[in-house]
Parts: structure tokens; sequence; C-alpha cells
């Protein structure tokens, strides 16, 4: 079995993409636009992307452009989570996810290792994991 997150964004998935793509040192694949699909959709959101694939070792995100039919609610329904065996690269990673967006757990030490939680500047929420 394997588990995907799926992110849907409101107009600006190809800048989040960019953003995670930087920090996971990772490259989009499979990049699909509403430009040629049977989809109706207004010609000003024909360039957005209706599928993307962000991929790299050990990350494997999906995401798109929700149509402006499908409004989206920013909530709690989905959290990212990430573990790395690095303490110090942890903390730099949930740094950069948090900036401009907010911190709901500090970064710190917890009974089972190093541990932050933040809701990014896409309104994406991440959990960072450090057991080192």
């Amino acid at each position: 079995m394997q588990i995907q997150a799926y992110l849907a964004f409101n107009g600006n998935c190809q800048e989040a993409l960019n953003f995670y793509a930087e920090l996971f040192k990772a490259k989009i694949q499979n990049r699909q636009s509403y430009e040629d699909k049977k989809i109706d959709v207004p010609s000003s959101y024909r360039q957005k992307l209706q599928h993307a694939e962000l991929v790299g070792k050990g990350v494997h995100l999906m995401a798109y452009d929700a149509s402006p039919d499908t409004p989206i609610n920013h909530g709690n329904q989905i959290h990212m989570s990430v573990e790395i065996n690095d303490k110090n690269e942890a903390e730099q990673l949930f740094n950069s996810l948090s900036e401009g967006g907010k911190v709901h757990h500090n970064f710190r030490e917890r009974e089972w290792g190093y541990f932050g939680r933040c809701t990014d500047k896409y309104g994406i929420n991440w959990m960072v994991n450090s057991n080192i």
C-alpha cells in the first residue's frame, strides 16, 4: 500500500511547488495545465495546473489548482509529516516552512525527539520530526 498527499491550491499551485521543490531538493514532474483539457474553466485559468507531482528522495506529492467552481477551504484536514534524521536540518526545514505562515508548536525537544508543527504560507499544515 502507498498513501500520497494530493494538495489542492487556489491558483498558486506552481508557486507552491517551486517553493517545495527547492526546500526538498525535488523535481516537478507530470505537469499538466487546464490548457488543452475539455473542462469548463475560464480562459484566465487555462494556464493553472490541473495536475503535477513533486518527486525526490523520500518525497512524492501530487497537487493541483482546484477549478474556480471548487472553493478551497483552509482547514486542518491534512498534515504533511516529515521525518529527518538530522536535528539541525529538521530545524532549518521547519523554519523555512513556517516563514510567512503560522507556528503552532515551536520546534523543540519532545519525549520522542525534536518536533515542530506549522502552517506554511500556502495554508498547508506540516509536522517536522527528528529523533536525533
